[in-house]
């Protein structure tokens, strides 16, 4: 049995993306105060990026692990469930 990367593994990951975003920066400000920017790290999706003066979030990618919930010191992410039918979905293979 072959043994995939992490990446090989996040390839067979995939996404239904609703039109409208289920994470929510609360207050461009706070982003920009932030000294650590810990969501550009700890998100295994990458959605969040540092682009100019505000914090991009690119929802499309998420993998609904919550971990922004918890990870943000300010607590300044808003983080909901995607509306029904939308979101990841896990292949195995």
């Amino acid at each position: 049995m072959l043994t995939k990367t992490l990446e090989e593994k996040q390839y067979l990951v995939r996404y239904k993306a609703d039109k409208k975003s289920h994470l929510t920066i609360l207050n461009q400000e706070v982003c920009a105060r932030c000294e650590g920017k810990y969501c550009t790290y700890f998100c295994p999706g990458e959605v969040y990026k540092w682009e100019g003066t505000r914090m991009q979030v690119g929802y499309e990618g998420c993998h609904e692990c919550g971990s922004c919930r918890i990870g943000c010191p300010a607590q300044n992410i808003k983080w909901e469930y995607p509306l029904g039918g939308h979101g990841i979905v896990f292949r195995l293979a």
